[in-house]
Parts: C-alpha cells; structure tokens; sequence
C-alpha cells in the first residue's frame, strides 16, 4: 500500500489489485476516518477526499493506515436484479472467442452475484466483477459510435450496462429496460460501489 498527496485535499492510496480495492474501500465506507468527506474506489487505487477544516492529510494517511481491510465486503451491499434480454449483438461471438456457446455463456452471466467495483467512464456505469468469473472477454476491435442505452456488456474482467447511448467497445450480450442512472431518483446512479448485482435471464423467468 502506497498512500500520496494528491492535491491539498485528498490522499491517493495505490493497492496491488482489485481485491484489495475492494476490501480497503468497504472497511473505509464502515468507519470513515474523521473528516474524510468522499471515499473514491478506482481498478487500483482508493481516493479520499478530506474536508481540510476537520483534519489533515498527515491525519487521515495514518487512519489509513490503521485501517484492517474487510475481506467479507462481496455479500454487504444492496442487491439488485437486473431482467435482461440475452440478444445482444456480439452474443454469438464473445461465446466462440471464450470457448463456448451462447448458453453457456449466458448461464454463467447469470451464475453468481456481481459486484460494483467503481464507476467511471460516463455517470452511472459501473464496472461489476464476480468471485466466479474466470472468463476475459476481449474488448472490440472497433469501438461503436453508439451503444444504446441499457446495453450489458463484457470487457476483460468486467460486466457492465450502458446507462445512456454512447460510443462503447465492449462486447453487446443483452439488453435490460431498467434505468441504471436516473437525475430524478436519489441517488441517480442505481449501480453505486459496494453494490450486489444478479443478472436475471428474462427468457427463462
């Protein structure tokens, strides 16, 4: 753990992996240290953004520090189930380049809970990973223009759905009617970091 100024207000702590983001990101979001005001997850770092009225950088490093990351964060957070249509365009070939057919790839989409890692990108995506995912889908050669919204997807690692159109080179396996980011609703983004996804076929529901 590396943990840096960044700015005059906030501290960037560098984390070997993803797992570990995770873990240290719970245990701060549980017993925020004093004067932190926004706790940023990102693929390999944590942001901490501190309000310098309350505390000091020198402060809250050392509360970092402190902190024993919490390895159980996988089952804490809300779930949401997501209906979604598998028919996406690059359905067929996403299997073949991972080795099976659709079915299957569908049926391990759908296997396990997913979790919000971070977000980023555009308002309101989120990037979910899964205990049991072994696969690495490639991303696309050529990235689309436009994505619709609602579009779920593959790249590397990662699960995702597109919250509005938007240019895009993940891979397309389906499609889901459910606003994922919503200015109205509070909070907009429905796919917050910490939170539990299942992907639910709507053809077999």
């Amino acid at each position: 753990m590396r943990v840096l100024p960044s700015g005059s207000t906030a501290l960037l702590v560098e984390l070997d992996d993803l797992d570990e983001v995770l873990w240290l990101y719970a245990a701060l979001v549980d017993d925020r240290p004093e004067g932190v005001v926004d706790v940023v997850p990102a693929a390999r770092t944590v942001l901490l953004v501190t309000d310098p009225a309350a505390t000091s950088l020198s402060a809250v490093a050392e509360a970092v520090r402190r902190t024993t990351p919490r390895h159980d964060q996988r089952g804490a957070g809300e779930l949401v189930e997501v209906a979604v249509t598998y028919d996406g365009d690059d359905l067929e070939e996403v299997a073949h380049l991972l080795d099976c057919d659709a079915a299957e790839l569908v049926r391990r989409h759908t296997a396990d809970e997913w979790t919000v890692a971070f977000c980023g990108f555009t308002p309101g995506f989120g990037y979910l990973t899964s205990r049991t995912w072994q696969l690495d889908a490639p991303r696309r050669d050529s990235p689309r223009k436009q994505v619709p919204p609602g579009s779920v997807a593959l790249a590397g690692e990662f699960s995702g759905v597109y919250p509005r159109e938007s240019p895009g080179g993940w891979q397309l396996i389906g499609r889901t009617d459910l606003a994922v980011f919503d200015l109205s609703r509070d909070p907009a983004a429905l796919l917050r970091p910490g939170v539990r996804v299942r992907f639910v076929d709507e053809g077999r529901a």
